[in-house]
């Protein structure tokens, strides 16, 4: 993967498809009352990615912020980067017009990403034989609507590396992104071995552990050492390994705070104290059972 950071375009990965990604984007998990402010004090901050989903409910509200937001900024449309996701209870034959609506919600002509949110179906046991299936019929519609420059690129999030083998050796397109959770106390060895074979991009949410990684003993030593808050020191860990983080906030300092990140650098040596966390611990949810 490729960096970049000139002074036009805020730090980025290059995708298979030849966009890039910023490195920093604002997550809107939960954010549903303070969208504007929150879009707001982030492009104040230098954010050039938003990341939204169908279960989140503010995709709407997301696109009304960005038009109404994006000329204060001398920005446009294409400066910004759009990513949404699937929501599960419309995994299968739904997937097509999930997408659109999708779309439609947010008031776009195009979606700069579009994931499948989570491996299983709604309604559906995690064991339950039609998922794989689902999956796939989910992945050709969200192909078909990359191929008329609808979704610009595509991925899945929360898939294991048995989801990601199955879904290589069956695709047409090949996933531009994985997005699953990752910080030092999950550090998905085996999930970044597969990203980085079949030329995937591993992105990261809950860098921060859900808040609780702010208080481990060994990340508020390195935040000293450094004089970086507990929160930059994990995003900066995530992007120091060129895996673009999500942190998410409605608070304009904390998002201020969070863009903070590429004007130092951890040693290696900090580096590998907060790498050796790792415990396979994940603060949100386990996609393993799913089949």
């Amino acid at each position: 993967m490729e960096m970049s950071s000139s002074a036009s375009a805020a730090p980025s990965v290059l995708l298979n498809t030849g966009a890039r990604m910023p490195l920093l984007g604002l997550g809107m998990y939960k954010l549903c009352e303070a969208v504007l402010q929150a879009v707001d004090a982030s492009l104040a901050a230098g954010y050039r990615a938003f990341d939204s989903a169908a279960v989140y409910g503010n995709e709407a509200e997301l696109g009304r912020s960005l038009k109404e937001l994006l000329p204060k900024y001398g920005l446009t449309r294409e400066d910004v980067f759009i990513t949404s996701k699937l929501a599960p209870k419309d995994q299968g034959e739904r997937a097509m017009d999930g997408a659109l609506e999708s779309l439609s919600r947010l008031g776009m002509d195009y979606i700069d990403l579009y994931l499948i949110h989570w491996p299983g179906t709604r309604g559906l046991d995690v064991t339950d034989q039609r998922n794989p299936g689902n999956r796939a019929q989910s992945w050709a519609a969200l192909e078909e609507l990359h191929a008329q420059g609808k979704l610009k690129a595509i991925g899945v999030s929360n898939y294991t590396p048995a989801h990601m083998r199955e879904l290589m050796a069956t695709c047409k397109v090949r996933p531009a992104v994985l997005q699953v959770e990752f910080h030092p106390l999950e550090c998905q060895a085996e999930l970044r071995r597969v990203c980085q074979e079949f030329g995937v991009c591993f992105q990261a949410y809950s860098s921060l552990g859900m808040g609780e990684l702010l208080a481990d003993p060994m990340v508020v030593q390195v935040a000293e050492t450094c004089q970086r808050t507990p929160s930059q020191v994990l995003l900066r860990w995530a992007v120091q390994q060129d895996v673009p983080v999500l942190p998410k906030s409605s608070n304009p300092e904390r998002i201020k705070e969070n863009a903070r990140i590429f004007d130092f650098a951890l040693s290696d040596g900090d580096m590998g104290r907060l790498s050796a966390l790792d415990q396979g611990h994940k603060y949100c949810w386990d996609p393993s059972p799913v089949v």
